[in-house]
């Protein structure tokens, strides 16, 4: 179990920012260099609307904020589309030699219930500067599997492939309540996927509404997963897994809890876990989807 010491807020919205004067959403890290890290998230608009930037963080010696992007790298798409109303992204992967993919949610308002989420795709072919749409239409649709909500991809290689975990949706209990567990899927170039609606966390019990983020790594052949579950109030998570395919879940080992007060007071979520230096870095969200920002915490080697 990793001891964690939170340092408090470390990315918070910028008012200045059209794409984020409020939030900031979601906290998914690419590795520019050792110690380096973009981190991209989602402000919100004067429309509540999410536009995707980033920020760039050092962890070398001091943690600090080097810069935060004057404009998103990823808007909303064209009317009518899955992602018209905002995207956010949720993993950011070197697929090959020339190409950097981000994954991504796009938000769309519903009628019967209150929202769809799609999960969607944007390619970088300049080292993740810039990015363009892979298609207007998800990579993560309805289907026969999966016929409701399918969205918050999370990408791991996986031999010579790619192996995906996401949310799917199981049911809504009503029009502004959905229950969505976390399912895994295959690629073999990262773009086009094989899904056979196999779950890897589900419910712990009929309370329990939401599996969210899950975030993955592997480290000496262990897969871990941090992801965030609720009843009311959004928790950290964590399982494990030899083989990326059956899952532990043990969710007292996501060791993260709220604070007493401050911005993780209500709610904990979305983490995101890099390793430098031989310790491990927590970036998540707290109270209201990360309304005041992204906070951070370091694993504690003392005692």
């Amino acid at each position: 179990m990793i001891r964690w010491k939170k340092r408090g807020l470390i990315i918070q919205p910028n008012p200045k920012l059209f794409w984020c004067k409020t939030h900031a959403m979601i906290p998914t890290p690419y590795q520019i260099d050792e110690g380096t890290y973009k981190i991209f998230f989602s402000g919100r608009n004067d429309q509540n609307q999410s536009h995707i930037g980033f920020a760039i963080v050092s962890l070398r010696r001091k943690t600090e904020v080097l810069s935060i992007c004057k404009k998103p790298v990823l808007l909303p798409g064209r009317l009518g589309c899955f992602d018209d109303n905002g995207v956010t992204p949720s993993c950011v992967l070197r697929i090959n030699s020339h190409e950097v993919a981000l994954y991504f949610i796009g938000w769309n308002p519903g009628s019967t219930t209150r929202m769809n989420l799609f999960g969607g795709l944007a390619i970088s072919r300049d080292g993740g500067r810039s990015f363009r749409r892979w298609s207007e239409a998800p990579i993560l649709e309805r289907s026969k599997c999966d016929p409701l909500i399918n969205t918050a991809p999370w990408v791991v290689k996986d031999g010579r492939g790619f192996r995906m975990f996401y949310v799917s949706g199981r049911d809504w209990k009503h029009k502004d309540l959905p229950r969505y567990n976390i399912k895994t899927c295959f690629s073999n170039d990262g773009k086009n996927w094989i899904r056979e609606g196999r779950v890897v966390i589900d419910f712990k019990n009929m309370n329990e509404n939401a599996l969210a983020r899950p975030y993955v790594i592997k480290e000496k052949k262990l897969w871990k997963m941090w992801f965030a579950h609720k009843g009311t109030a959004y928790r950290l998570g964590y399982a494990e897994s030899r083989d990326g395919i059956t899952w532990e879940r043990n969710d007292p080992m996501a060791g993260l809890a709220p604070s007493a007060e401050g911005f993780d007071s209500e709610m904990i979520e979305y983490a995101a876990v890099v390793k430098y230096q031989g310790r491990h870095f927590m970036f998540y969200n707290g109270n209201n989807y990360g309304y005041e920002g992204i906070g951070l915490a370091e694993e504690d080697t003392c005692g």
